[in-house]
């Protein structure tokens, strides 16, 4: 009858988030979502998101020993999209590299650019909107610039309201991904390890999971427009 689960972090929402996600919702409440690229990164430790796992034992059995380690013993930082029933990458962020604007900027250019966008026909990239959150190293004047450039810019780029998780569909991915690679309380002994965990449970989402993550888009907008700009499940 119940289940045991982890309550969800989210920002606190002001007034003013509210108007925006609220301006946002109707601002793109007519726009076709199969052309919009959704993108986001993640962090994935060896140990996991906890820490730490729990589970049944039987009687006189002893608990599993877990590795204990600071920071959930390092990680490695995964950049991705899905369009339509797509998914772009992941591709995997240098170890040690901090995404600042310069090389966020750079880590689109020797992945997303030069891996996937540059074969996609004309058409594809006269349509497509590219959408990513307000992260500092996205949303600088130096990023977009730069994206301008790229001949992403105006409403190619999607304006994005601030603290809303909740609104991007790769978030729902990132979830998929998490429950595969730590089921059972699964640890890892190396950041390679993890990384292959990450692309051998990426690859297993086909693409009609992802043409649903992608069609809730107009649920996601009325639900905001319902709750007057709060939260929505996801």
């Amino acid at each position: 009858m119940f289940s045991s689960r982890k309550a969800e972090r989210r920002p606190p929402l002001n007034k003013t988030h509210k108007l925006k996600r609220q301006d946002w919702a109707k601002k793109y409440l007519k726009t076709g979502f199969s052309k919009v690229l959704w993108t986001d990164e993640m962090r994935v430790s060896l140990d996991g998101p906890d820490g730490w796992a729990r589970g049944w034992i039987g009687k006189g059995q002893r608990a599993p020993v877990r590795l204990r380690r600071q920071q959930g013993g390092g990680g490695v930082l995964v950049w991705a999209g899905i369009i339509k029933d797509e998914l772009v990458g992941p591709f995997r962020v240098e170890d040690g590299v901090k995404l600042n604007s310069q090389s966020y900027c750079q880590f689109l250019e020797d992945t997303f650019f030069k891996q996937w966008y540059r074969k996609k026909s004309a058409s594809f990239k006269k349509n497509v909107i590219f959408m990513q959150d307000n992260a500092p190293s996205h949303a600088s004047k130096y990023s977009t610039a730069w994206l301008a450039r790229k001949g992403i810019k105006e409403e190619k780029l999607m304006t994005w309201p601030p603290c809303s998780p909740d609104l991007n569909p790769i978030e729902n991915l990132w979830s998929i991904i998490k429950c595969e690679i730590y089921k059972e309380g699964k640890q890892y002994t190396s950041l390679n390890s993890v990384w292959e965990a990450v692309v051998a449970a990426a690859r297993n989402v086909d693409g009609e999971q992802i043409k649903t993550l992608t069609e809730s888009m107009d649920g996601r907008l009325l639900s905001v427009l319902a709750k007057k700009g709060g939260y929505i499940g996801r």
